[in-house]
């Protein structure tokens, strides 16, 4: 059977199934292009291949324990991994040694553009955010005002408490059950939101 021609799905289902090779290949599909992704933002060979490296265990993790969801966007997936995986870095280097932005050129950990964004980037990002909206539209009407004042209004919890005419205990518990219910709905549903 000529594996060129299996898609990503295919190639997953027959990991699945017990053939450890299609892992393999589906890896090599996308594996110069996750690299190039990583080198992209951290300038670094050797760093690049161990972020490389544990991006990929990672991966394979996840579609091991079968928390990996296939919606046809297998390297979207595989990107935004990485992206985490290099966040992690720079945390973990800032831990180790402190860094200015005069010294860098730019902020390392104040955002989240490491780099100018690509076409992937956006993408994956469009698509988290949708997956989030569309998670915060099934909660109760109460906790999901909260949510969108707090997160998509940036208002304070006085302000929304002031807005909503409750105390500011009723908006901070609304709060709280609004975010155990959307981390009850992703483990649900089984979404990687990385």
């Amino acid at each position: 059977m000529n594996t060129k021609a299996l898609s990503d799905r295919e190639l997953l289902n027959q990991y699945l199934a017990g053939d450890r090779t299609s892992i393999s290949q589906l890896i090599e599909r996308y594996e110069r292009r996750v690299r190039d992704y990583i080198y992209m933002m951290v300038k670094d060979s050797d760093r690049t291949d161990d972020i490389l490296q544990e991006t990929l265990i990672k991966a394979v993790r996840v579609i091991d324990e079968g928390r990996y969801t296939d919606n046809g966007k297998f390297l979207s997936w595989l990107l935004r991994i990485a992206h985490n995986q290099v966040i992690d870095h720079f945390r973990a280097a800032k831990q180790h040694k402190q860094v200015n932005e005069s010294e860098s050129g730019y902020d390392l950990l104040g955002t989240l553009r490491f780099a100018e964004g690509t076409v992937e980037d956006r993408m994956v990002s469009q698509q988290t955010e949708q997956e989030v909206r569309g998670l915060i539209e099934q909660l109760p009407p109460e906790q999901r005002e909260v949510v969108m004042m707090r997160y998509y209004s940036g208002l304070s919890f006085k302000e929304i408490a002031e807005q909503t005419q409750v105390s500011i205990n009723t908006a901070l518990g609304r709060m709280r059950y609004a975010l155990i219910n959307l981390r009850r709905m992703i483990r649900e549903k089984e979404l990687v939101l990385c």
